[in-house]
């Protein structure tokens, strides 16, 4: 199938279910269609023998094309830029420790926790694994997804500082999600034998600093260009956003810097929410929201359904599964600790409402960066950069937390969210 034609399938999937959902289910849109999605999937499996040519057909398009690059360089970008520009920047301001803290450390005791836990029960279950790969899946998994995160927190009753944690937090601890784990598969891929602190350091510093910078360069310019514009010509303003969206990313991937945290930056340089001065509020004209909304919402759909057929390609051994139900249980543990830690350490000198732990641990979705990021350890040449069977085990123990976290936490999160805005009374430094 050619790639414009698998684009349509996607599309038309993609109205269908929104339809089903809005008329019948009436659940949140992403977790509606993610679950819509494994309905088919679980469909064409079951339906193996009797639909033989289907379940065929849509293992070959699952397989035939690469997810993870269609994500990172298309998706990912998109989403994350369109995300960027309902971040209110006064209150991300004012919460702007708390969210690099929980971007930075809180991912990496979130990595360690999460590989040392898995590198310790594994073996139990006949599945040992390196500690290194152990990290990996730790640091694949650890960052929580904006897009699973902005989609939910849009239909919560939450306070707007909470809201810019929640938002700011999944934006940038994507960006450094993603370094952390390219930092830790060029250890492996060099041989932890030969690793080097200051190559990672190195590594790790050119990719958070650079895709920063890159990204304050062109949102600088983007938002020059359209104070000039000055929302007389609205088809040349969404055209200046895209050029910054699809140049960014091609010119961030040409200087192996971190494409995602160049997004979110040029989306907080175009955003207009808590701007001070009125003329860069009104840069862009509004249908340029407009069109990143449409965007936004278009994209969200098309990348759960991907998630939801995802299970069509995975390696069925009821040993992995019972490694997914102990990498759950890991996740969420790494979370409470990525948050609460560094949380308890702040309350010190500034006030955190109640609850505030516990609605960043249960609000931390995982989504399609993840499986994403799982995914990319396929080679091209259908090789793997490590053995098949680690490969298979982190993809199982990757999908089922994702679908754990968007379906269970996703489903509940809403009623910590009332229960927190129903008897959250200030208590002078009280974080939980």
């Amino acid at each position: 199938m050619e790639v414009l034609d698998f684009i349509t399938l996607l599309i038309i999937m993609a109205a269908f279910f929104t339809l089903i959902n809005v008329k019948y289910l009436k659940l949140p849109s992403t977790i509606g269609l993610m679950l819509l999605a494994l309905c088919l999937s679980l469909f064409i499996i079951g339906g193996e023998y009797v639909f033989s040519m289907l379940n065929k057909l849509a293992t070959n398009l699952m397989t035939e094309y690469d997810f993870s690059k269609v994500l990172f360089q298309v998706m990912l970008s998109f989403l994350l830029f369109a995300g960027a520009l309902d971040v209110n920047l006064n209150k991300l301001g004012e919460e702007k420790w708390p969210i690099l803290i929980l971007a930075t450390v809180g991912v990496l005791i979130s990595t360690f926790i999460v590989g040392g836990a898995m590198y310790l029960t594994l073996p139990y279950l006949g599945l040992p694994m390196d500690f290194i790969y152990c990290l990996l899946f730790g640091a694949l998994i650890s960052p929580t997804d904006p897009i699973a995160v902005l989609a939910m927190i849009k239909k919560t009753v939450v306070s707007e500082n909470l809201e810019s944690q929640i938002a700011g937090e999944s934006l940038f601890n994507d960006g450094i999600g993603v370094v952390v784990f390219l930092s830790i598969l060029g250890v492996a891929a060099g041989g932890v034998e030969n690793f080097e602190a200051i190559e990672v350091v190195k590594l790790f510093g050119i990719e958070v600093i650079g895709g920063i910078a890159l990204g304050a360069l062109l949102g600088y310019i983007g938002l020059r260009l359209l104070k000039i514009i000055d929302n007389e010509h609205t088809e040349i303003e969404v055209l200046v956003t895209l050029s910054m969206v699809l140049g960014g990313a091609s010119v961030a991937d040409f200087l192996h810097v971190s494409g995602p945290l160049a997004m979110v930056v040029m989306g907080l340089f175009v955003g207009r929410k808590g701007r001070i001065a009125k003329v860069d509020e009104d840069a862009a004209g509004e249908y340029v929201y407009k069109f990143w909304h449409l965007m936004d919402e278009a994209m969200n759909a098309i990348l759960f359904i991907l998630i939801g057929l995802q299970i069509i390609v995975i390696n069925y051994e009821m040993d992995y599964f019972y490694a997914a139900g102990i990498a759950i249980v890991a996740v969420l543990l790494a979370r409470l600790l990525g948050v609460g830690v560094p949380l308890s350490i702040m309350r010190i000198k500034r006030h955190f409402p109640k609850y505030t732990i516990r609605i960043l641990t249960w609000s931390g979705l995982r989504g399609g960066i993840s499986v994403a990021l799982a995914l990319s350890l396929y080679k091209e040449n259908h090789g793997f950069l490590i053995d098949a069977k680690t490969v298979d085990i982190i993809i199982t123990m990757t999908y089922c937390v994702v679908l754990f976290s968007i379906v269970v936490q996703g489903l509940t999160v809403d009623k910590l969210f009332k229960l927190a805005a129903k008897n959250n009374k200030p208590i002078k430094g009280s974080t939980d």
